[in-house]
């Protein structure tokens, strides 16, 4: 099986004024499709860097990273920019829908900038509604919905365009226990249904037991 993601040797530093902050020292990892992975480890350790170099949003120093068994170390702005699209699903703490867009227009809005059909794209945005639990919700706004059920409509709208990698930065932070662990369940539930791989940031303990595996991190290396 080919890995969703993989990354060797990566190296990456950040400058603050007359400072070289080392974020990454030689990082090693495999992501497997369907699997859920943590990043843990307390701010700083590197955790953020990993999810900007695996979302094409950074470019490392030194080391390789494949997606899909595919170099994209080097790839053009234009290029990154293309397959970030077309491959990777993001799920962020705050959320990040768009507030005037009803919730099957956040959850088709990657469709229509990928280009797809639009009879394609109603039938894959009520899937995914009724997959997440919100088709009932299909034409309400962000803002008439709970922390959870907007939770809920960033996993459907990073999902439905069937991306390899999906990128998730503390996506329980903002829940209560019982809502957490409802979304927690729909996107290991999800990213198996699709074999899409989660790489989860996290410093929340309730994730952990949720997920296929945990990586430590510590000074920008795997412990």
């Amino acid at each position: 099986m080919v890995a969703a993601l993989t990354l060797r040797g990566v190296h990456k530093t950040y400058r603050l004024g007359a400072h070289v902050v080392p974020a990454l020292q030689g990082v090693d990892l495999d992501l497997q499709p369907g699997e859920m992975l943590a990043l843990t480890g307390p701010s700083g350790s590197g955790k953020s860097t990993i999810l900007n170099l695996a979302g094409l949003i950074d470019t490392p120093d030194d080391g390789q990273i494949w997606l899909r068994g595919e170099p994209v170390t080097a790839l053009s702005t234009t290029d990154a920019t293309l397959l970030r699209r077309d491959a990777i699903g993001f799920v962020f703490q705050s959320f990040n829908l768009v507030p005037v867009m009803t919730v099957a227009e956040n959850v088709d809005y990657p469709l229509f900038i990928a280009g797809v059909p639009a009879a394609e794209r109603r039938e894959r945005v009520a899937a995914m509604l009724r997959a997440v639990g919100l088709h009932e919700h299909a034409h309400h706004r962000p803002d008439a919905l709970s922390g959870g059920q907007r939770q809920r409509v960033a996993i459907a709208r990073a999902l439905v365009k069937r991306p390899a990698l999906v990128i998730a930065d503390e996506p329980t932070a903002s829940l209560d226990s019982h809502t957490a662990d409802q979304v927690l369940d729909l996107m290991r539930e999800q990213g198996h249904a699709h074999g899409a791989a989660f790489l989860v940031a996290t410093h929340d303990a309730r994730l952990l037991g949720r997920c296929d595996r945990a990586i430590a991190l510590l000074d920008g290396r795997i412990q």
